[in-house]
C-alpha cells in the first residue's frame, strides 16, 4: 500500500486547501493537490493527496471513497501506474 491517494470527481472549484483539510479526517496530510489545467488554472476535476502513514491512507480510502464532497461523490482510491504518470508530467512538462 502507498501512502499517496488518487481522489477523482472533483468538483472544479474544490482547493489544495479543502482537499487538505477533507482528508485531515483520516489523519496527517503531508500533500494535497488538485491538478489544474496549465493554460486555464482550472481544476480537471481530480487531484492527489498524499497520508503520512499507509495506515492513514487506508483509513482515508475506507472513510472517504464514495462520500459526498459539495455536491460529488468523490472517488478515493490507490493511484494505478497512468495516474502518477500523469501527474509527475504536470509537474515537469519538459
Amino acid at each position: 500500500m502507498n501512502k499517496k491517494l488518487f481522489i477523482g470527481n472533483l468538483g472544479y472549484d474544490v482547493t489544495d486547501a479543502q482537499l487538505s483539510e477533507l482528508f485531515a479526517q483520516a489523519g496527517k496530510v503531508e500533500s494535497a493537490v488538485v491538478i489544474t489545467d496549465r493554460r486555464t488554472g482550472r481544476s480537471k476535476g481530480f487531484g492527489f493527496v498524499e497520508m503520512s502513514t499507509e495506515k492513514e491512507a487506508e483509513k482515508a480510502i475506507e472513510m472517504l471513497n464514495g462520500k459526498d464532497f459539495q455536491g460529488r461523490e468523490i472517488v478515493v482510491k490507490k493511484p494505478n501506474q497512468e495516474n502518477l504518470t500523469v501527474q509527475e508530467k504536470l509537474k515537469n512538462p519538459f
